[in-house]
Formats: C-alpha cells, sequence, structure tokens
C-alpha cells in the first residue's frame, strides 16, 4: 500500500475535525443536511468519519469564510471551484519601497520555511528586527509575513505543520523584541491584561499587541492563551488592571466571542476597559456593548491616549 492509498484509508471523527478545522460539531451537521457536504461514512460504531479530502476542503472553506465569504457560497463549490475563489480572495503582498518588508522577502521568507530552515529563518527575521525596530517589525514584517503564510497555506503551498513550525519561530523573535523594551519607568503607566479566550489557541496576535503596548509605555501582563473567563475577571482585579486585551482569529465560533465577550464585559469592575483586535469578522460585525474593537494596531496610541485622559 503506498502513503496516497494509505492516506485516503483515514479517517478522522467529528470531533477531531472540529478541533482540526474550527467548525462546530453543530455547524458540520447542519451543512450535511443542508448542503450534502460533508458527507462523511460511518465507523464500525456507527459514528461520522470524515476523510482527509473532506477535512482539507473544510479547511479552505473556513478560511473563506473567515474572509466574509457565506456558507450558501462556498460550502458547494468543488475543491477547483475553492481554490478559484481563493485566488481572488487572498490579500496580495504590500507594495511600496518603504515597506520593510517586499515582495521578493516573503517569497524567499515563504522558501525559507518550506524548506524547514528554521534557524536561517529566525536569523533573517532577526536582523530585520535589529534593522528596522520593533514597531515596524510588528506591523511591516509580521503582520505581512502572517497573512502571507495564511495564503500560503490557504493555497496549499504549506502544509498546517510548517505554518505552526512558522508561528513558533516568530514568537521566539517576538518575545526577543519585548525583551528589548525598557519597563515603564512611572508608577501610573496603564496596566494592561493579555489573553485569549478558552478554545482560541493562537498567541501571534498577542505578542504583536504585547510589543506596541510596551513601547507605548505600558506594564504588560500577559497569562498566554485559553485563560477561562472567571480566571480572567480574577487576574484583572489581582494584578489592578486598567485594560484586558483579548486577540481573536477566525478559528471560534462567532457566537461564542460574541457571548463571551458580553459575559467578561459583565464580571468586569466597570472603569475596567476591554479591548478586542484580530482576524476574527465578528469584531466589527457584532460589535458588543462596553468592547472595543480594533481593526488594526495603529489605532492602539490613540486609545491609550484616551485611556491616559481619563484616568
Amino acid at each position: 500500500m503506498n502513503d496516497r492509498t494509505r492516506q485516503s484509508a483515514i479517517t478522522l471523527s467529528i470531533a477531531a475535525v472540529e478541533r482540526d478545522t474550527g467548525l462546530s460539531k453543530d455547524t458540520l451537521r447542519v451543512w450535511e443536511r443542508r448542503y450534502g457536504f460533508p458527507s462523511p461514512g460511518r465507523d464500525a460504531l456507527g459514528e461520522r468519519a470524515y476523510s482527509l479530502a473532506d477535512v482539507e476542503k473544510l479547511r479552505i472553506i473556513k478560511r473563506l469564510l473567515d474572509a466574509g465569504h457565506r456558507p450558501g457560497r462556498v460550502v458547494t463549490q468543488t475543491l477547483e471551484q475553492l481554490q478559484e475563489i481563493t485566488e481572488q480572495t487572498v490579500d496580495q503582498p504590500q507594495r511600496g519601497g518603504e515597506m520593510a518588508l517586499g515582495a521578493h522577502d516573503v517569497r524567499e521568507h515563504l522558501a525559507v520555511i518550506r524548506a524547514h530552515d528554521l534557524p536561517r529563518l529566525r536569523s533573517q527575521l532577526t536582523r530585520l528586527l535589529s534593522r528596522v525596530g520593533v514597531a515596524r517589525f510588528v506591523n511591516e514584517v509580521v503582520g505581512p509575513l502572517n497573512a502571507a503564510v495564511g495564503d500560503a497555506w490557504l493555497r496549499g503551498q504549506l502544509e498546517v505543520f510548517e505554518e505552526h513550525l512558522y508561528t513558533e519561530t516568530m514568537q521566539v523573535v517576538l518575545r526577543t523584541a519585548i525583551a528589548s523594551v525598557p519597563e515603564p519607568a512611572g508608577a501610573d503607566a496603564p496596566r494592561i491584561l493579555l489573553t485569549t479566550f478558552p478554545g482560541e489557541p493562537h498567541g501571534l496576535g498577542l505578542l504583536m499587541a504585547e510589543a506596541i503596548l510596551a513601547l507605548e509605555g505600558c506594564h504588560c501582563v500577559s497569562l498566554g492563551t485559553q485563560t477561562p473567563l472567571w480566571d480572567i475577571v480574577l487576574a484583572a482585579s489581582a494584578l489592578k488592571c486598567q485594560v484586558v486585551a483579548l486577540s481573536f482569529t477566525g478559528c471560534m465560533n462567532p457566537n461564542q466571542i460574541v457571548d463571551g465577550l458580553g459575559e467578561l464585559r459583565s464580571k468586569l469592575a466597570a472603569p475596567v476597559q476591554v479591548w478586542a483586535g484580530g482576524s476574527a469578522p465578528v469584531l466589527y460585525r457584532r460589535p458588543v456593548s462596553g468592547v472595543e474593537s480594533f481593526s488594526s494596531l495603529g489605532e492602539v496610541p490613540l486609545a491609550l491616549r484616551r485611556l491616559r485622559e481619563s484616568a
């Protein structure tokens, strides 16, 4: 049995598909009834069993949903049609001589990632950080490179494990960047608590936000990812934080994001602000009362100015 035949025989449970794609079990069942896809087989126990081909297609669909497409538009499409939609949807590399990372640089970094040459990738990123400084590195290197890596994965040009290798390497470089920023001298520096909700395992956005906040003279306290909601409330109170900042990608169910933000807002002390940012479209389509949503890190300095003026 060759590798391709062996892979075609592998199936995943609905729980594994939910974990791997970020699509809830309820969503998968609804699509099965409404659109006829996915159409899983059944294992020896009669439970749904999804092929790797189905999972690959579901991943692309999830990315397209995060980019703003509706389920009725994409779920019924073939894999080839989805790839065509992807080509029309994904962002192009940023242009302009003033950018720290040009289109050629992006292609070179992607080639290094595909070659699994992590020491070289870390060295390249570290040199860029030294050359352009922390602020430009976050905005002009990490942001565009994150988008390029995501787009390459969506097009099938990167494997999931290669995207993870990139993420882990970039996290190391960002932590180095944050460590290079001096601690704020004044006792009145804003205290910002950073974390994500349970179900949101991605921490790269948190590190990007922490770097910018540190440059703006904030005292940042990171809890890492997936902190239970009540523990966020306890930490904000114990550490006397003025702001709870959360990062969201498209992997969480939109209703969980909205409901979680509403519950967090209701449990925090009234003076504590809630900031939310990231690529999850629901943050901007369904704003939550008492929660400030950021479409980019460029909005952070103005929000901090308002915070300081209200103190």
